[in-house]
Order: structure tokens, then sequence, then C-alpha cells
């Protein structure tokens, strides 16, 4: 893993199998994610959705799952389409009696075009802290 690479670890006072749940069914992900229209977790499944940091700067990205070992680790290559790069997201989850550590590491930022401010690493920092320290902690904790 190189320095351009994005590490976040948050500790949920959750079951691995509610963290696990969060992460991978649809009608889940909604509430702390991104609304996506399918998802699978199976080792294939590639998912579609337009994000992006307003309205007028939405994107359409393209994910593939690259490994699916429930409840422990989920992986998933990201890139958007009609850009250049293409980098992978993990959620490694770990059980601690009652509570659930998950480390994501996205890697593979730098590969998107740098011309394109939206695509910087301080912006992939803002969100993925913002959805693994307060989306997902609250849907998974309130």
């Amino acid at each position: 893993m190189n320095s351009k690479s994005i590490v976040i670890e948050q500790e949920y006072d959750a079951s691995i199998e509610n963290v696990w749940n969060a992460l991978t069914k649809k009608d889940e992900m909604k509430h702390w994610y991104f609304n996506l229209p399918e998802f699978n977790a199976q080792e294939g499944f590639e998912f579609r959705f337009y994000g992006g940091k307003d309205e007028n700067n939405q994107y359409l990205h393209v994910c593939q799952i690259t490994e699916a070992n429930s409840p422990k680790v989920l992986s998933y290559s990201w890139r958007y389409e009609g850009y250049a790069g293409n980098s992978m997201v993990i959620f490694e989850l770990t059980e601690n009696n009652t509570t659930t550590k998950v480390r994501l590491t996205h890697s593979g930022i730098e590969t998107f075009e740098n011309e394109n401010s939206d695509f910087a690493k301080s912006e992939f920092e803002a969100g993925w802290n913002y959805i693994m320290t307060i989306a997902l902690k609250n849907y998974l904790e309130d």
C-alpha cells in the first residue's frame, strides 16, 4: 500500500453481522452510503450509481465486487464512467466481543485524472471520513 492510499479504522458498537449487513444490503446502504439501484455481494457483480459533492457535479461510479467473504472482507473496484483511472475499496471487519472494527482502504486514487479536482485525494478523504465516522456510525448505533 502506498502513501496515496486512504486508510480509516473505525470501531462500531454493533455485531459483525449487523455491520456486514449494513455494508452489503442495498436497503440498509441507502441510509448511510448511496441509494444503489442494485447490489449483490458476490464476486464479479457490477454496480453503478451517481454521486458527487453537489447536484451539478454528479459522476457515474462503476464498481465491481472483487471479494465478498462474509462477514470479514468486502472489496470492489471503483472507477468513473468516461474518466481514466481505476481504484480499489476494501472493507475489513474484525469482531471484538460486542463491537466491530472496520478498516477501510481506498487505493489507486492517484490513477484518476489530475486535472479534475473532484477526484483529488482530499475529496476522497473528506467523503470517506464522513461516511465511516458519522454516517455509518450513526446508522449502526442509533
